[in-house]
């Protein structure tokens, strides 16, 4: 039995229709922006737990937005890196070596926390934009645009903060 030319470049198709070494090469990248989300993610919440001073209840408020919003995003990332095809890393020991993003130790002040998260959300928007190109050039509309929202609200996050800084 011969084999055909769609027969072969299906074989090198995933389950949902991408090219299964290209879909790898994202998954890694999703895998990166994952590390990176969950050490921001740890950041945040301990700078809503630990800070003190006369912005406390202003800053715990919007420090828990933003822990939330991250959770949903770590959890958005791992299913798309799922729908792929591939196992979405969940160990602290790997996030430490592929994160872009620093553990923050201590809690210095309100203006400090800020700081780190804009710094922090700087880089997550650097590494979804790598992701966006890359999926914009293996034609996955799927990761795409998952990718482009998040990175219409992270901007927007980081202007915010940005503004808080300005006082």
């Amino acid at each position: 039995m011969e084999t055909t030319t769609l027969e072969v470049k299906q074989t090198n198709l995933n389950s949902i229709g991408l090219d299964k070494k290209h879909a790898k090469e994202l998954a890694k990248k999703l895998n990166v922006l994952l590390a990176n989300y969950s050490v921001f993610y740890q950041n945040v919440r301990g700078y809503h737990w630990n800070l003190k001073g006369e912005n406390f209840f202003e800053l715990h408020l919007k420090f828990e937005e933003l822990y939330t919003h991250l959770y949903k995003k770590i959890d958005t990332v791992a299913e798309r890196i799922a729908t792929l095809g591939f196992i979405a890393n969940h160990n602290f020991s790997v996030y430490h070596l592929e994160s872009r993003i620093i553990e923050q130790t201590h809690v210095e002040g309100d203006c400090s926390a800020v700081e780190d998260i804009v710094e922090s959300l700087l880089k997550v928007i650097t590494i979804e934009r790598e992701i966006l190109s890359f999926a914009s050039e293996m034609r996955d509309l799927g990761t795409y645009h998952l990718i482009c929202d998040i990175v219409k609200a992270e901007e927007k996050l980081a202007w915010m903060y940005r503004a808080y800084l300005a006082k």
